[in-house]
């Protein structure tokens, strides 16, 4: 089984008397150590992939296992608790916390984990450093460049060692330099603590740095294939 199972997912939303059909049967399984980009044109159903792959949405049909857990098992307390401890996010906007510091953004899971501040101290310095923003402990969100703070973002997102991370278009709001450089980053920590990394993206740079990919129309997959090394 893979770290991440998904079953024959359906999602449609109702906006106002349109029914749109986000998913319509997506079946999808995903390795432990995976770096895999999930693309597609906007409307395509990746972000809601995402999102209930995470359990911050629900599918109105079909099952979700994540790291051995089924979700459909699973009070409200319990995938809370997954997300925290075994799900790292990034996000497009980066959603760090703008009155703390780079540090402190970064210790905030561990902070809601409950580990100890010296553990926590320790460990945001070490992944800091880690994505080149050494040096930078102390400055706040308002204080950094974009691609700083998405490397913030990705500094959080692992810092815990979660099992999977899902990022939802990371480099969109970066330039090309920065979004190559922060990628070549997430590539390293894939490599490095074997992290399974799962990308929403319409960026062809996303696209070409992962080693698999899945292309999503009109809610059901299209294609999958694994890219040549």
């Amino acid at each position: 089984m893979g770290i991440v199972e998904c079953v024959n997912i359906k999602k449609t939303y109702h906006q106002g008397k349109v029914e749109v059909k986000a998913l319509r049967g997506v079946n999808l399984s995903i390795d432990e150590g995976e770096f895999v980009a999930v693309a597609g044109p906007s409307g395509s159903g990746k972000t809601t992939m995402l999102n209930i792959m995470g359990g911050l949405d629900a599918p109105d049909s079909g099952s979700v296992v994540v790291d051995e857990h089924n979700f459909d098992k699973m009070t409200r307390s319990e995938l809370a608790s997954l997300r925290l401890h075994r799900v790292g996010f990034v996000f497009q906007a980066y959603n760090l916390i703008p009155v703390l510091s780079a540090l402190e953004n970064v210790e905030f899971v561990m902070l809601l984990q409950g580990l100890p501040q010296a553990e926590r101290r320790a460990r945001a310095k070490s992944i800091l450093d880690d994505v080149g923003l050494e040096g930078m402990y102390d400055r706040r969100p308002a204080e950094l460049s974009g691609g700083q703070q998405q490397r913030v973002a990705v500094a959080r997102a692992i810092v815990s060692n979660p099992a999977i991370v899902l990022a939802d278009e990371p480099t969109a709001n970066l330039d090309s330099k920065t979004g190559h450089g922060l990628l070549d980053i997430m590539e390293q920590m894939n490599e490095k603590k074997k992290v399974t990394f799962i990308f929403s993206t319409h960026d062809q740079m996303v696209m070409d740095h992962a080693r698999r990919l899945i292309l999503l129309r009109d809610g059901l997959v299209v294609d999958d294939r694994m890219k040549e090394v």
